[in-house]
């Protein structure tokens, strides 16, 4: 009994006061209505016509007063966006079995005219009635929301979050399976390719299913809708209703360390260092000898000063500073590309994100560079997301469309600049050779 008790506190609480009043306002004025109504008749056959013209006429006035005042309270209060759904119906196999014994029982009844099958015959069809009506309730009030990672990768399964929520005061709903709904504009499900199925959702309470995505390749991906399908209660019937939920994924490049990355790594890593050792080091100390120092960095002046041999310390240098450019500019932005200089650039466009990311790696200062996008010096850690934003979104420009990226950078022959290019060899500037490292896409093999 408290139990009870303080459920109804709960749903009192909860509760509209002013719709609650006017609701029990109307029940009453209603049934006084009607009980004037039938004794309007009765009096009517007993051949009193004033009393009984006056009692219709009263039951016509309280019915009035409700239709004016009390109803359009309640329909202020009532969510009729529930009434609005669309909702879309599909009779199942079982329910086509069903029917057909529906249709075998009229017929029996027609021809018997036995009572007992009529009453079997109204059943039957109040099963069906049952069924449309048990469903929508069971869909109406449930709101979706789907959560996805801040970040996604190429080829990267990811666990995706798919939220349930009812709002319906009083009611539960059970079996609900969420889908993707295809739209004209997009003919196949770009997300969420398998159904996610919820047993039970309580009323007031939200329930979250994960969900394992796997997106293979770079890009926006887009789901204009959704739908939540339902067979409750017997299953003749499959009603779904449709929800506008626009869903937008940017997948990032695959950063994994694919077997072309590892065969390119070890000449780029000896590139870097070659171009450290030709900038020099500042000296930063001198120290005595041993065994396994290099005869090149004995201090001969201040050994015979100290009359032994004396070892110059080099300063250590701050950080790994690279300057990263991907070149968008391919031939396959002319016209329609053949399929191989398009994979060629997606390889292109791989491979920087996947050196980018190995930068991320080493904790190393960053700046990338392309035709519409750039970076200032920073650590990788800061910047990295804005470069693979980058990447995700990059389209083959056509060469000589815009100003060329390759000729600015030849203008800057102070920094040493890791290029990834789509353009043939004989289309980079002959000042770039001295101070990059450059990786072209036909080098890198499918």
């Amino acid at each position: 009994m408290p139990s009870l008790i303080s459920t109804v506190n709960a749903l009192l609480a909860k509760s509209d006061r002013p719709a609650v009043r006017a609701f029990f306002l109307s029940m009453a004025a209603l049934s006084i209505a009607l009980i004037l109504a039938l004794y309007s008749g009765a009096a009517a056959q007993l051949g009193n016509l004033f009393l009984a013209s006056a009692s219709a006429l009263t039951a016509l006035v309280v019915a009035g007063w409700v239709a004016v005042t009390l109803v359009p309270t309640l329909a202020k209060r009532t969510p009729l966006r529930w009434i609005g759904y669309r909702m879309e119906y599909r009779i199942t196999r079982y329910g086509w079995i069903y029917i057909l014994g529906i249709v075998l029982v009229a017929l029996a009844a027609i021809n018997t005219g036995n009572n007992l099958l009529f009453l079997i015959l109204a059943s039957l069809i109040a099963s069906i009635l049952m069924s449309g009506i048990l469903s929508s309730i069971t869909l109406a009030g449930v709101e979706l929301k789907l959560h996805l990672p801040e970040h996604i990768f190429a080829g990267q399964s990811v666990r995706a979050s798919v939220e349930l929520r009812n709002e319906k005061l009083t009611m539960p709903s059970f079996s609900l399976r969420v889908e993707a709904a295809k739209t004209k504009d997009q003919p196949a499900a770009a997300m969420l390719e398998t159904p996610v199925y919820f047993p039970y959702l309580p009323r007031q309470q939200a329930v979250k299913q994960s969900v394992p995505l796997l997106f293979l390749q770079r890009g926006v991906y887009r789901q204009e809708a959704f739908k939540i399908v339902t067979r409750f209660p017997f299953g003749f019937l499959q009603k779904a209703r449709r929800m506008d939920l626009a869903t937008e994924a940017l997948v990032y490049p695959e950063v994994a360390a694919s077997s072309e990355f590892l065969e390119v790594l070890p000449g780029l890593q000896g590139a870097m260092e070659s171009n450290a050792k030709g900038r020099g080091q500042d000296l930063y100390a001198l120290r005595g000898y041993l065994p396994n120092d290099s005869a090149r960095h004995v201090h001969w002046k201040a050994s015979a000063r100290f009359g032994a041999l004396m070892v110059r310390e080099f300063a250590r240098e701050d950080d790994c500073r690279v300057l990263l450019v991907f070149d968008p500019q391919s031939p396959a932005a002319a016209a329609l590309p053949p399929s191989s200089e398009k994979e060629s650039f997606e390889r292109a466009v791989t491979f920087c994100a996947a050196l980018a990311w190995n930068f991320h790696e080493r904790n190393a200062l960053l700046e990338f560079r392309s035709a519409e996008a750039s970076t200032p010096l920073a650590p990788a850690s800061d910047n990295i997301f804005a470069v693979l934003r980058h990447l995700a979104l990059v389209q083959p420009i056509a060469p000589n469309s815009r100003p060329e990226l390759l000729n600015q950078l030849a203008a800057d022959p102070e920094s040493f600049k890791i290029i990834v290019t789509s353009q043939p060899r004989g289309s980079i500037p002959a000042e770039l050779w001295n101070t990059s490292y450059i990786v072209f896409a036909s080098d890198l093999s499918a």
